[in-house]
């Protein structure tokens, strides 16, 4: 029987493939092949510090209603995500293969413990003992002594050890390889012609019998092993403590995770294996998967730049927009006209300059922003800083529940505190994932308002890969929605649909975007049943809300020609009763796309909204979030047109069907490679001013 929706986890695992086909593409650099393996890998471990453990619990509460946002029975779900996770695996391992082949094409060679000259041997004890030794926590394993507490996103040296000549059992002993402190790789002396590199891991193995020279051990075998653990926490409900403090609390819980993969080499001591399977109290229904030596690819993300480079990948294209390029001040320009960014073609830098300009501006009494996850060293930071430093009053919302960047932004805000900020902590039950910025000046007896709105997090980091837009701007309508907004997070117990009302240029999650979305899709329904032309463009990360689904299966039936460019979850399907078949891709190249974008043609009037929302029932119902109507007729014309490149996509994208098997887009048209194409319009905008 032809599924209606497929279910939400095994689409994504059709997205981490479609990662995947990137290490295995000839046209893709070899550098960055070898990066799409570590993205690939770094995936599938939130997949399993997140899905899986979601998979489980619906499985055991047994709740029906629960289980309808599966879309299946979780437990046919979860057998049929193992094995298309030990399939993708094989097919992971024969990729390594081949890029090994081919550095070895390029006179690149990684040399484990065992392949080692002279020279390079005396180097890895040297570099052992002067930069890992300190480093090193040899920690002996029997079951007299409590399993030592093992973090998800470290990389172990499981080690099994004896005498040749001692009548005793073998000792085993567990060491974490310290690859935050010291790296993963190390680049070994060799010939001018050749690159040699070793693991971290390799070098400690070579060492093993300095490390364990007090037993008197002889013969030792060493192989890694990684597990992945439950990364869910629940917040207690104590009224006495802050959110601050139950985030603290629930990022030292999330180490008592339980356990949900765990992978190893496939040479280890059968003996460990098994003793390690029975400390973490593994059972038959967990993940218990033996692969190759090497594990954690996830660092190869940050493999060394040793190799020849002939074909170069787009890396970091950034230029200032045509309309940016030479003021002296960018509030200036937006206080006259909207400004479209588009990340990570135009550079992220007028964003931060439009701070650092209001933190200067002795007209500027107020800032208000809202932040989820921050640069490392973040400018963003900074430029509030200054502002609070000058006298202005700065408001920020820091989403402490963004996940995985709870703790560094319960560490901003202790530094922004300190500062004098305000900082707003989140909506009870909802996390906040609007990115909108309001900036107030007073000049004379005026107030002049402007700010942005984003469909990606306000990071200079991420924006020099992640395709996102954003819209500088001071149209009064925008502004007083944002307000409204901002009124609200400053008052989270109240109700949101009470205060975030009557707005006419964004759609807010959770009061009506969803209903927006339908009020303009039943228009495109009316519309091609009146003869009339009709037509949606959707971009998101992710489509998997049910309603809205059903709704585009409505419109599909109509005959409504809908196009959809969708990166990762794709919940829908194609049906027998549809007039008109939905057209949907998704492209995965070199640039993530991160953009929420929905154009309905509207009987003529072309309406177009960016938005920081996914259709997916946690963004619709569950969060703050905003889509910004595009006014500018110059804009939603820029923005139609890099839809237009993107679905015109012949090498890059994916057809998204049925049968998931991510098949490319093959035409007789002109090969058309969207980011690059997309790069080449915004540039030749540029030249033209």
């Amino acid at each position: 029987m032809a599924r209606k929706f497929i279910p939400r986890d095994v689409s994504w695992l059709s997205f981490n493939s479609r990662v995947l086909q990137e290490a295995a593409d000839e046209t893709v650099p070899l550098p960055s092949k070898i990066k799409f393996l570590g993205i690939f890998s770094n995936n599938l471990d939130e997949f399993f510090r997140v899905r899986i453990p979601g998979l489980k619990r619906a499985i055991d509460i047994k709740d029906k209603e629960a289980n309808t946002s599966f879309f299946e029975d979780p437990q046919i779900i979860l057998d049929e995500v193992n094995t298309i996770v030990i399939k993708q695996q094989k097919k992971f391992d024969n990729f390594w293969a081949l890029i090994q082949k081919e550095m070895a094409q390029q006179h690149v060679y990684i040399k484990d413990a065992s392949q080692l000259n002279l020279k390079q041997e005396e180097f890895v004890r040297n570099f052992y003992s002067e930069e890992v030794e300190s480093n090193v926590t040899p920690l002996l394993l029997d079951d007299s002594r409590p399993m030592p507490y093992l973090r998800d996103k470290s990389l172990y040296l499981g080690i099994s050890m004896r005498k040749q000549e001692w009548e005793y059992e073998t000792k085993f002993a567990i060491i974490e390889i310290p690859t935050t402190l010291n790296g993963r790789f190390v680049i070994l002396p060799a010939s001018a012609k050749e690159k040699h590199i070793i693991l971290l891991e390799d070098i400690i193995k070579f060492n093993l019998p300095y490390i364990f020279s007090y037993f008197g051990f002889d013969e030792f075998h060493a192989h890694v092993f990684k597990i992945t653990k439950d990364a869910e926490f629940d917040l207690d409900n104590d009224i006495n403590t802050t959110l601050a403090e139950k985030i603290s609390k629930g990022i030292k819980n999330r180490r008592k995770g339980k356990t949900t993969r765990f992978i190893f080499d496939k040479e280890m001591d059968p003996k460990l294996v098994e003793f390690l399977i029975k400390k973490l109290q593994l059972t038959k229904k967990d993940n218990i998967i033996a692969g190759q030596k090497i594990h954690n690819f996830k660092h190869f993300m940050d493999f060394p730049n040793v190799f020849k480079q002939p074909n170069l990948p787009i890396t970091n294209p950034g230029f200032t927009h045509p309309q940016l390029n030479k003021t002296q001040r960018i509030t200036d320009i937006i206080i006259k006209k909207d400004i479209l960014l588009s990340f990570p073609y135009h550079t992220f830098r007028p964003v931060i300059d439009l701070l650092r300009e209001a933190a200067m501006d002795p007209d500027v009494k107020t800032i208000q922003i809202t932040a989820y996850r921050l640069a490392s060293n973040s400018k963003i930071v900074n430029a509030l800083i200054n502002a609070a430093r000058n006298g202005k009053d700065v408001t920020v919302m820091l989403e402490l529940q963004a996940r995985f960047d709870e703790e560094n932004n319960l560490f901003w805000k202790e530094r922004l505190e300190l500062e004098g900020i305000r900082v707003l902590t989140g909506v009870p039950n909802k996390k906040v994932h609007a990115k909108l910025c309001i900036i107030k000046k007073r000049v004379g007896a005026k107030t002049i308002q402007y700010g942005f709105v984003s469909t990606g997090n306000i990071n200079e980091k991420t924006a020099k890969l992640y395709g996102d837009y954003c819209l500088l701007t001071s149209n009064r309508s925008v502004m007083a929605d944002i307000n409204k907004v901002f009124h609200f997070l400053k008052k989270p117990k109240s109700n949101p649909a009470e205060v975030i009302k009557n707005c006419n240029s964004l759609l807010i999650c959770p009061t009506d975007m969803r209903n927006g979305i339908i009020h303009y899709i039943d228009k495109e329904i009316e519309e091609v049943k009146a003869g009339r032309k009709a037509r949606i463009i959707l971009k998101v990360n992710s489509l998997s809300d049910r309603i809205l689904i059903k709704k585009l299966y409505d419109a599909a039936e109509a005959g409504v020609q809908i196009d959809l460019i969708v990166r990762g979850i794709y919940c829908a399907t194609n049906q027998t009763k549809f007039k008109k078949p939905i057209n949907a891709i998704s492209i995965v190249d070199e640039f993530l796309e991160h953009a929420r974008v929905m154009y309905f043609y509207s009987a003529g009037k072309e309406v177009t909204y960016i938005s920081s929302a996914d259709w997916m029932t946690r963004n619709l119902d569950h969060r703050i979030e905003a889509a910004v109507k595009i006014n500018s007729k110059k804009i939603r014309d820029e923005i139609k047109d890099m839809l237009q490149i993107q679905l015109r996509d012949n090498v890059k994208a994916r057809i998204l069907n049925n049968e998931l098997n991510n098949r490319y887009v093959i035409n007789d048209k002109e090969p058309c490679r969207s980011q690059i194409e997309i790069y080449k319009y915004l540039r030749r905008k540029t030249d033209e001013v």
